[in-house]
């Protein structure tokens, strides 16, 4: 499910239970505080966002209890909170699956999006936070000099993460966070188009010369702009 790191005993500790096989280990770090159940389900949220788990998927409470070092019912508690977002479904005798949004859902995800990253954007950052808007865009110019799709679609994740970082709020860093998983969820079957990350990749470098020239009034139409074209695409991938 994630990288390995050393420290992975340590965090397993924390839980009173057995460590980790490494494979587990970044994701342990994730959710090794407390009001856990929310904890696993922001992990898994994460993942989501990421492009790990995918549209149909069956998630197993044994195993990522296992794999997270938490109980079986914690697990169960987490379920019920993605539920409540649309990410996962739960079909009577045959468990939790990660959800298939429809066409339907577009317009009111890009709604919200609208709302929060261009407002955000139009506020301008702090240095540090402009800077890690560009930190995106250059792993994104990275994986895409590498060939790498996925790697490339999740380098976007982060450039519209560290949009909304830009205004410093937990409460949008929240909602922003099911918003991405939501995305990833419609990208999965647009992304059968290997150009669909990279042609959004100049656009995001606009944005961020803008943002850093603090021509924020220019950033956030841009982005309004980039927004509406995404919406679009969507909507013509999704038969709507």
């Amino acid at each position: 499910m994630a990288s390995s790191d050393a420290g992975v005993r340590a965090v397993a500790g924390s839980f009173g239970e057995a460590a980790a096989s490494p494979a587990a280990s970044a994701a342990r770090f994730r959710v090794a505080v407390p009001s856990v159940a929310s904890r696993v389900a922001a992990e898994l949220r994460y993942q989501l966002a990421e492009g790990t788990l995918l549209p149909g998927e069956k998630l197993t409470e044994a195993t990522i209890a296992e794999e997270l070092g938490v109980s079986r019912n914690t697990v169960r508690e987490a379920f019920a909170e993605l539920a409540s977002e649309r990410l996962v479904v739960r079909h009577p005798n045959r468990g939790v699956f990660i959800a298939s949004l429809g066409a339907g859902d577009i317009h009111d995800v890009y709604t919200v999006r609208r709302a929060i990253e261009v407002s955000s954007i139009r506020n301008g950052g702090s240095p540090e936070r402009i800077a890690a808007v560009r930190a995106a865009v250059e792993e994104g110019r990275k994986a895409a000099e590498a060939g790498d799709n996925e790697g490339l679609g999740s380098a976007n994740q982060h450039f519209h993460r560290a949009i909304v970082g830009l205004a410093e709020s937990h409460r949008l860093d929240m909602i922003m966070a099911q918003v991405l998983a939501e995305m990833r969820l419609f990208f999965h079957k647009a992304t059968v188009d290997a150009k669909f990350y990279s042609g959004w990749l100049e656009e995001n470098d606009r944005i961020c010369t803008a943002l850093e020239a603090g021509r924020t009034e220019e950033a956030g139409e841009l982005l309004l702009a980039y927004l509406n074209a995404s919406e679009e695409k969507q909507r013509s991938v999704h038969g709507e």
